[in-house]
């Protein structure tokens, strides 16, 4: 464990420390297109178990292997089918990460139980130059203690892991703001196993053939990505999804300040407009989904920083990204309540 976190802004210098500290099987965090990580040398397992101390992340939670390019894949995995051979040049480096056959050269901690490691591209150039400066394999889940929300800035890293990691990379805020999609390519024919910021729409137009959708079916004991098994990305307060029309949203904020509550609302700039809360908070707007993506990690985070009893969130259309936002916003909120003519 660090007794002191480096503070580093991006330039090549900061660079070239991160990967000595990488090289030396410590723990170090970086920014990425969808958020930011929390790396290790994949091919260390003691330097692996780090990771997982500093998150207090539980260890049949696998994580997911950065590499630089798609010759660095084929060095982990016995086989790459065709079809993960076309996501891979669609959409690498990007937002995506497949699930491949290991070969053994990845720790075995990374993927404990499993026969098959997950593996992306980072588009973030930080995070790009950080695994060539290195010159291993980063395994990295997102940078913030387990159960929290994902951090999407450099001072989210440094609330949540401050002393536990040897150092952390300011690289701006992220884009995407969603973790990876993951499509476990281990079989005959691809499924998609956890949404994110590559939606099922765009796998499928590059395939050319539908594609399943295996995110509410599948044995999470044994889970292939991250996020499958455990609650995941919760505010520091409970909160509930509110499904129904803007009446019915409002009258459950009017029955729970009559119970003495403050309430926080996480809404978008349409229903925002209509409704009345003791805080708010905007998370973008439903005619672009991309805009809450980007910005649902950081809303979760601030109402730390209120004095709210419990937060109502938003149900927003589970289409395109739309399915990766409301994956997150299950796995963080305590329950759904629907109007009674949704039941």
């Amino acid at each position: 464990m660090a007794k002191q976190t480096q503070f580093m802004i991006w330039n090549e210098q900061a660079i070239e420390q991160l990967a000595k500290h990488i090289q030396a099987g410590e723990v170090v965090a970086f920014p990425t297109e969808t958020v930011y990580g929390l790396g290790a040398d994949a091919s260390n397992p003691a330097a692996v178990d780090k990771i997982f101390i500093a998150k207090g992340r539980p260890a049949d939670n696998p994580l997911i292997v950065h590499v630089a390019d798609k010759e660095q894949i084929e060095h982990y995995v016995t086989d790459i089918p065709e079809y993960a051979k076309k996501l891979i040049d669609s959409f690498m480096p990007g937002p995506l990460t497949v699930v491949l056959p290991s070969n053994g050269k990845i720790a075995d901690n990374v993927t404990p139980g499993m026969s098959s490691v997950g593996i992306r591209i980072p588009a973030h150039p930080a995070a790009q130059e950080l695994i060539r400066e290195a010159n291993l394999p980063i395994a990295a889940p997102s940078a913030n203690l387990s159960g929290k929300p994902s951090p999407t800035s450099a001072i989210h890293v440094f609330q949540d892991l401050n002393g536990k990691i040897a150092a952390i990379l300011d690289g701006g805020t992220t884009g995407v703001g969603l973790e990876s999609t993951v499509v476990d390519c281990t079989g005959i024919s691809p499924k998609i196993i956890r949404p994110g910021g590559v939606t099922q729409a765009e796998i499928e137009l590059v395939l050319d053939c539908p594609v399943e959708d295996s995110t509410t079916d599948l044995d999470i004991d044994k889970p292939k990505a991250p996020g499958m098994k455990y609650n995941h990305y919760q505010p520091d307060v409970p909160m509930i999804l509110i499904e129904g029309n803007q009446d019915f949203f409002q009258s459950k904020i009017n029955q729970l300040q009559a119970e003495g509550k403050k309430v926080g609302l996480l809404v978008s700039e349409e229903l925002a407009s209509n409704l009345s809360a003791d805080q708010l908070q905007i998370c973008g707007t439903v005619t672009n989904l991309s805009t809450i993506a980007s910005q649902l990690y950081q809303v979760l985070r601030a109402f730390k920083k209120t004095d709210v009893d419990i937060v109502l969130a938003e149900v927003f259309p589970a289409e395109g990204v739309g399915k990766a936002i409301m994956n997150r916003l299950k796995k963080a909120a305590d329950y759904i309540e629907k109007a009674e003519n949704d039941r």
